[in-house]
Order: structure tokens, then C-alpha cells, then sequence
């Protein structure tokens, strides 16, 4: 039998959706958002010279640049205000929270500091995202002026005025995705990300079609590409809604002459718990030094940094180091990020402090020992099915020399941003129904007396 919830779901229309006047400002605030996003991503950093730039990018287009663009929705390919995009803060939060499982201090505030403690661990996420833009910025500006005719007017003030914009780009974006997550509808950070990928998608499908009629690529790669991209979003919506169900039983208790108690219910343990986190993190810490090592490397290098070019070339995107790195960046934020949104001891806690327990599973230790093992095994399947997704699109378009934009990890964040967001959306105009609901049996009461 349905629950009240999953009736409730089921019930829901164009009609519910248009008397949920929040869920419509929330919409509103979120396209407003990323339309400022974009807009953002044409306003070029002054001091530039565009045509030298433009040479610059077409020659290293194709390799980490290209890739970085892409994430940052083309501001790179313009060098914009937004060229940084979010990767410093995405950066600071891998680096926070490593130190809050690592650092004891911190693990403590994480653990139990609740919502102050989560309060204090942003804020220290958003000061090193200030130190981290600083020094990217302070790269990108220094990579720019050691190549000859691209800046205007070298010097001191361009340096400062170019990392004063990046960073400050980066910054407005830290606090949009805040806004978005508050304010809005969906996950403001990831969303940024997905408005970037999606504004790319046209070009992408049509670089691909142009190659294919010039005869850079065969009918058959092509084919083979988009049957590739097709089958990947299959798999991702599958395995996205598949979870292991955990049977969870409370016992009776009776209270006076009435028994209570006696109920099941459901643990549900996603198979791919950290989401799309593992290809964003693991993007991010292969792109952002990556970039400033590759402008560093077009430059007159002295003789110590003569290995700089090497370095560059080994993590071009479709090079073989590149998708060891990626691959197993991926495995490892997967794990990572894992056991910070799930805790089995303090899960195993809340139910022994419920009085619920698992079938055949002492509360208590055992319960939390079950758990982790369910949930080990569970994200060894998740792990393998996004390492797989992001990295055998990306093999086969390195291969044909296709768009990054239909590569695996564009299609994951795409998808699964897309899911998310829907998902959200349905929470609203649920918790919406319920509202509608208590206030008619409200009405009933009053009228009852």
C-alpha cells in the first residue's frame, strides 16, 4: 500500500505546480542567477590583447584549456571576469574537509559542533577560497605577461588589476551559489557548473557534425560517439535511482491499555552516495594547477623550468597520465565524500536511541559494523560506474578528436544536476500539497466548532 507521501506525488499536476507561488519565486531566482552567470562569462579582464589571445588559446585548445573552458562555460576561451569559475572554492572545500577528518580539532567541530560547528567549517571554506583565487589569479596574470604582445601594458597595475577581477569574479560566484542554494531551487555550485556545460552543448554538437563533414572523423565515429552518450545517460539514470533497501523494525511497547510500536520501515542506501561530487573535485585538482603551469610553460622558461612543458603534456586531456589521475581521483572522492555525508555510527545511534534495529543485527557496534560493510560494497559498485561513465566517453573522443561537451563528465554533471534539481522541485510542491492539507483540516476544525 502507497504511503500519504507517494499518494501525494502521485496526485501532483500543472495545477499544483501554478498555486505554488514560492516554488515559482524560487524558479525565478535561480534562472535570474545563472543568467548573470552567464553574462559574466563575456566580460573580458582589461589589459588584454583579444587577437594575441585568441592564437594563444586555439593552440592549446585542445588540451587542458580546452577542457578547463568548458567548465567554466567558455569564460577561459574569452578571458573573463569569471575565468576562475567556482574550482578555488571547490578546492578549499575538498581541502576543509580532509583536514576536518584528518585535523582532530576540526574533526571534533565537524562531529559535534552541529550547526555553529558547520557555520565555523564554511567560513574557513570560504578564506582559503580568498588565499587559493589569489594564487591562481596571481598565475594566470604572471603566465600573461611573460608571453610577449598579449598584454596591452605589462606591469605592476596590470598584475594587481588581474588578480583583483579573478578573485573577485570567483568570490561573486561563491556567494551566487550560496544564493542559488538558499534562495533557489537545486544545488547553487553544481548548478553553476551545469549552466556552464549546457551553454556549450550547441557548439559542441556542431564542431562534432562539422568535423564529420569535413572528413576529420568517419560516419562511424560519430555514430559510435553519440551511441557512447546515449548509453551513458541510461546508466546514469539507472544507477542514480538504484539503492539497497535496508528492513528496519521497531518493536511494540504498550503504553496503559494501547499498544504501540510493532512497525517496519526502510533504510534506503543509494549505490552512488556521494554523487557528482567525485568528477568535480577530481576535475578540479587536476585542472587549476594544471592551467597555470601550462601558461607558465609557453613562456621563456629558465633552465630550472625547462620540465614545465614536459609536465603539461602528460596532463593533456586523453594522455594516459591523465586518465590514471582522473580515474582514480575519481575512486577516491567517491570514498571520501561518502563517509562524510554518511556516518554509520551515528546512524546506528539514532536508531538504537529509536528503538529500531536491523533483522539479525545487534544495536549498538554491530548495527554500525553492518552498516559501513553494506555501504563499502555498495560504493565499490558506485565508484566503478563513474570512473567507467567519465572515463570511456573521454577515451573514445580523445581518440576521434570529438568536443569535450559530450564527453562522460559533462554528461554525468548534466544529468545528475538535472535529476537533483527536478527532485527538489517535487519536495516543493509536496511539502507545498501538505500545507494545503493542514490548512483545509484547520478550516474543518473551525467550522466543526
Amino acid at each position: 500500500m502507497a504511503s500519504a507521501a507517494e499518494q501525494l506525488a502521485a496526485n501532483m499536476n500543472f495545477g499544483s505546480f501554478q498555486k505554488a507561488t514560492e516554488l515559482h519565486n524560487r524558479i525565478y531566482f535561480t534562472l535570474l542567477a545563472l543568467v548573470v552567470y552567464r553574462l559574466g562569462t563575456y566580460l573580458p579582464i582589461p589589459g588584454i590583447d583579444p587577437v594575441a589571445f585568441a592564437q594563444a588559446f586555439e593552440t592549446q585548445s585542445k588540451g587542458i584549456l580546452g577542457m578547463f573552458n568548458m567548465f567554466s562555460g567558455g569564460a577561459v576561451q574569452r578571458m573573463a571576469i569569471f575565468t576562475l569559475n567556482v574550482s578555488p572554492y571547490i578546492s578549499a572545500s575538498i581541502i576543509v574537509q580532509l583536514l576536518g577528518t584528518v585535523y582532530p580539532p576540526w574533526e571534533k567541530m565537524r562531529k559535534e559542533g552541529g550547526e555553529a560547528g558547520r557555520k565555523t567549517m564554511n567560513q574557513y571554506t570560504r578564506y582559503l577560497t580568498v588565499v587559493l583565487a589569489l594564487l591562481q589569479s596571481f598565475a594566470i596574470a604572471a603566465g600573461l605577461q611573460a608571453q610577449p604582445g598579449m598584454v596591452i601594458n605589462p606591469g605592476p597595475f596590470f598584475l594587481v588589476s588581474t588578480v583583483v577581477t579573478l578573485t573577485g569574479g570567483t568570490l561573486f560566484l561563491m556567494w551566487l551559489g550560496e544564493q542559488i542554494t538558499s534562495r533557489g531551487v537545486g544545488n547553487g555550485v553544481s548548478l553553476l557548473i551545469f549552466a556552464g556545460i549546457v551553454a556549450n552543448l550547441p557548439t559542441g554538437i556542431m564542431q562534432l557534425l562539422t568535423v564529420m563533414q569535413t572528413g576529420q572523423m568517419s560516419a562511424v565515429g560519430g555514430v559510435a560517439i553519440l551511441a557512447v552518450a546515449i548509453g551513458a545517460i541510461l546508466a546514469i539514470v539507472f544507477m542514480e535511482r538504484s539503492q539497497r533497501r535496508l528492513l528496519v523494525q521497531y518493536p511494540k511497547r504498550q503504553q496503559g491499555n494501547r499498544m504501540f510500536g510493532g512497525d517496519t520501515s526502510f533504510m534506503p542506501l543509494k549505490v552512488n552516495t556521494s554523487g557528482v561530487i567525485p568528477p568535480i573535485f577530481a576535475s578540479s585538482l587536476l585542472l587549476l594547477p594544471a592551467t597555470a603551469m601550462s601558461f607558465l610553460a609557453t613562456a621563456n622558461l629558465p633552465t630550472q623550468l625547462q620540465w614545465l612543458p614536459v609536465a603539461v603534456g602528460q596532463l593533456q586531456h586523453g594522455q594516459p597520465m591523465f586518465m590514471v589521475l582522473y580515474g582514480l581521483l575519481i575512486v577516491f572522492f567517491c570514498f571520501f565524500y561518502t563517509s562524510v555525508v554518511f556516518n554509520p555510527e551515528d546512524t546506528a545511534e539514532n536508531l538504537r536511541k529509536y528503538g529500531g534495529f536491523l533483522p539479525g543485527i545487534r544495536p549498538g557496534k554491530r548495527t554500525a559494523e553492518y552498516l559501513d560493510f553494506v555501504l563499502t560494497r555498495l560504493t565499490v559498485v558506485g565508484a566503478a560506474y563513474i570512473a567507467i561513465v567519465c572515463l570511456v566517453p573521454e577515451i573514445l573522443i580523445s581518440a576521434y578528436h570529438a568536443p569535450f561537451y559530450l564527453g562522460g563528465t559533462s554528461i554525468l554533471i548534466v544529468v545528475s544536476v538535472t535529476m537533483d534539481t527536478v527532485t527538489q522541485i517535487q519536495s516543493h510542491l509536496l511539502a507545498h500539497q501538505y500545507e494545503g492539507l493542514i490548512k483545509k483540516s484547520k478550516l474543518r476544525g473551525t467550522r466543526g466548532r
